[in-house]
Order: structure tokens, then C-alpha cells, then sequence
């Protein structure tokens, strides 16, 4: 027979899980962290890009939200080596292939939320989905005796003098946590204006009442961020800011661990965790949109450069078109390395003395799309900054 609420030692050793959240009483550096936040999800959410690009971009935050979530738990991968592993071609020896089954693990999980969202299968959040997660982060890894993944804990667990609940109450924990995340929900459905605040709020929380509880022998961290990144998602957080806080977590690792340490102290606080990892992810978002900043202004560089030779297909103009397209970003060139830029333009230039060059880069140079520099030649994509919205810097246009 179940014990009754009034009788789990819980409630004596762990206060602070109470399963309570007072946003009115949050501070405005919180609330406009979270502003920030949803403007930059936005942001991102919104920018078209190149199938390539957007591929590349979804791998790179895709390998770094792995690595954070791996990283700190002790997998000595590194970022490039689980990009490596993420595109399935990493193979380790048999002494550490358990560090590349880890990272399989999670790639494999993760894939399977963003495909559920994207078809329409989205699960909610069970009990039984919770411990689905520990089973998917675990298999095949080597464990201490009495971990069994997917199963709720029989015996006292602690990391870095934490100790978790109490092992008789973790099943009932993890039914609570569930339904007060239900309630959460309904919060959402209510207030619209909220709903992004909400949203991401609920997601932190979850990971840190399962970091609280601990309902697990192995891999709580693992999967409190998964199902952190797994609300997200569902929640219509754009794929690649979802991973942010994991990387945000790993790159902040020693503050992590004690913001997280602070929550089971004194007043049991959680703002100041909430905060932390809001400003963490609000300088990943900067970081990110800076990335696809860059990716939009090739892209406004290359139509610049199309359109001053669309009527004029000729070989030569194809040729400079070429040139000046393949040039490496913010390089200069020795006028006799031109040739070796790309393959292209080294076959277009193969049978053409080095006068049809320099008439080229005299040609390129009228029309401002290359300039003449020490040392050689550069392309000139600051042109393009002259397409942007003018504005004060310093009280000076």
C-alpha cells in the first residue's frame, strides 16, 4: 500500500522539492533576460537559409548541445570528434568505443524528438517517458553494479556531496513532477502573452527537479537536459537554439554545478538557476544569430556579385564572375596565386597568360568588387555593409 503524502521522508529531507513556481515574484533582469530570449528565437526561427547552410548549422549545434550534455559527465570526446561521430565517421577503438556509443545514444534520442515534433507525434511527459530516456542514454554503457537503465533507483545515490531523494519516493516524485508540468500546460493555454516564458520555464524546471530528485542510479544529468531540450522543441524553439543551454551548461560547468547547489539551500531559491541559465542562453542566441548573420550577408555578396554580370555571359565575364566568387573571405591574394583559388577557375584560367589576370583584376577593380591591397587583391564584401540600415554608433551615423 502506498504510503499517505503526509508520511514521505521527502518532505523532511528535501523541502525544497515542492513542486511551486511564483514568476510574479521573479526580478526584471529575469524577465528581461527572458524578452531577449524569445526576440532572438524569433529571430533565428525566422531567417531562410541555404539547404546546405541549414544542414550545416543544425550538425554544428546538434554536436556541441551533445558535447556539453556528454562533456559534463565526463566523456573526454572532443566537440570535433562528436561533430565526427554525429556524421558517422568517428570509429574508436574497442577501449573507448563506449565514449562513442554515449554520443550515438543521445544523436539517436535527440533525432527522434525533433522527428516526432516535426511529424506531428509529439508524446507527452510521463513517468514512463522519463524512464524511456534513461534507457535510450545508458544502453550499452558501462555501469556500476545495481544501475539498471530505466528503472527507478533502489538505493541511496549523491554526485558531488548531493544527495538525491529518497529512493522509496522517487516513483511517487516522478508522477508529481509530471502532473505539476501538466499544470503548467494549462498555465500556457491561459495566457498566450506568457506562453514563451512559460514555456522555456517549464523546460529549466524540469531539468532541475530531476537533478533534485535524482530518480535514477545512473545518467540524471543526461537525461534531465534531454528532456530539457525535448520540452523545448515541442514548444516550437527553433532546432538549433534548443541545444544552446546543454552547451551553455558544459562551457559554464563549474557555475552549473553550484547554481544548481544553491537551489537546495537557504530559501531554496530557483531564480538565480533560472537566471543563469537565461543569460546562458541568451549569449548562445547572440553567438548563433551572429553565425547566420554572416551566412546572409554571403548570401547578399553573391547575388551582389550575379547581378553585375547577369547580362553579360560571356567567357571572360564568366570567368571574373568565378574569380571573385571563389576568392577566400577576407583574404588577401597574391595577384600570382589567383589562378589557384579554386579548381574552377584554375581550369578557366589554364591556357590564359598572367595579362589576362591582371586585365581581369583591373576589370573587377573598376566595378569595386575587389580591391588592391599590400600584397595583392581582396575581395570586397564590405561593399554590401552600405545595403544596411543606417544607424548612430557613438552619437555619429
Amino acid at each position: 500500500m502506498t504510503a499517505n503524502w503526509t508520511e514521505r521522508a521527502y518532505l523532511e529531507t528535501h523541502p525544497w522539492i515542492n513542486f511551486s513556481l511564483n514568476i510574479v515574484e521573479f526580478s526584471h533582469a529575469t524577465w528581461l533576460l527572458f524578452g531577449e530570449a524569445e526576440s532572438k528565437c524569433s529571430h533565428v526561427a525566422g531567417v531562410p537559409l541555404r539547404p546546405e547552410v541549414a544542414r550545416k548549422l543544425h550538425t554544428v549545434y546538434l554536436s556541441k548541445g551533445i558535447h556539453g550534455t556528454t562533456a559534463i559527465e565526463g566523456n573526454t570526446l572532443s566537440v570535433e570528434e562528436v561533430a565526427a561521430r554525429v556524421e558517422g565517421d568517428l570509429p574508436l577503438p574497442p577501449s573507448r568505443e563506449y565514449l562513442g556509443r554515449e554520443i550515438d545514444n543521445i544523436v539517436d534520442a535527440c533525432n527522434d524528438i525533433a522527428n516526432d515534433v516535426v511529424e506531428g507525434r509529439s508524446a507527452a511527459l510521463t513517468p514512463g517517458r522519463i524512464k524511456e530516456f534513461n534507457q535510450r542514454i545508458l544502453a550499452e554503457l558501462p555501469l556500476k553494479e545495481g544501475v539498471v537503465p530505466g528503472h527507478v533507483r533502489t538505493h541511496s545515490v549523491g554526485v558531488a556531496g548531493y544527495r538525491g531523494a529518497p529512493a522509496e519516493d522517487c516513483e511517487y516524485l516522478l508522477e508529481e513532477l509530471c502532473s505539476w508540468l501538466e499544470r503548467i500546460d494549462r498555465q500556457i493555454e491561459q495566457q498566450e502573452e506568457l506562453r514563451f516564458t512559460l514555456v522555456v520555464m517549464k523546460a529549466i524546471l524540469a531539468h532541475l527537479y530531476i537533478a533534485w530528485i535524482h530518480p535514477f542510479g545512473d545518467g540524471n544529468g543526461r537525461t534531465a537536459r534531454l528532456i530539457e531540450f525535448e520540452l523545448m522543441v515541442q514548444a516550437g524553439i527553433p532546432l538549433p537554439a534548443a541545444h544552446l543551454l546543454s552547451d551553455h551548461y558544459n562551457r559554464t560547468r563549474e557555475v552549473y554545478y553550484i547554481e544548481l547547489d544553491k537551489t537546495s539551500h537557504g530559501s531554496f531559491a530557483i531564480e538565480p538557476f533560472v537566471r543563469y541559465a537565461l543569460r546562458g542562453f541568451v549569449d548562445e542566441l547572440r553567438e548563433q544569430l551572429a553565425v547566420i548573420r554572416e551566412e546572409q550577408m554571403e548570401v547578399t555578396w553573391e547575388n551582389y556579385v550575379h547581378s553585375h554580370f547577369r547580362d553579360h555571359e560571356t567567357p571572360a565575364r564568366r570567368r571574373q564572375k568565378h574569380l571573385v566568387l571563389d576568392m577566400p573571405k577576407g583574404e588577401v591574394v597574391p595577384i600570382g596565386k589567383l589562378r589557384e583559388v579554386s579548381m574552377r577557375v584554375a581550369l578557366e584560367y589554364s591556357s590564359k597568360t598572367a595579362k589576362t589576370v591582371t586585365r581581369d583584376v583591373n576589370a573587377l577593380t573598376d566595378w569595386g568588387l575587389v580591391r588592391r591591397v599590400r600584397g595583392g587583391v581582396i575581395a570586397n564584401r564590405k561593399v554590401i555593409k552600405a545595403f544596411l540600415p543606417v544607424k548612430s554608433v557613438d552619437g555619429h551615423v
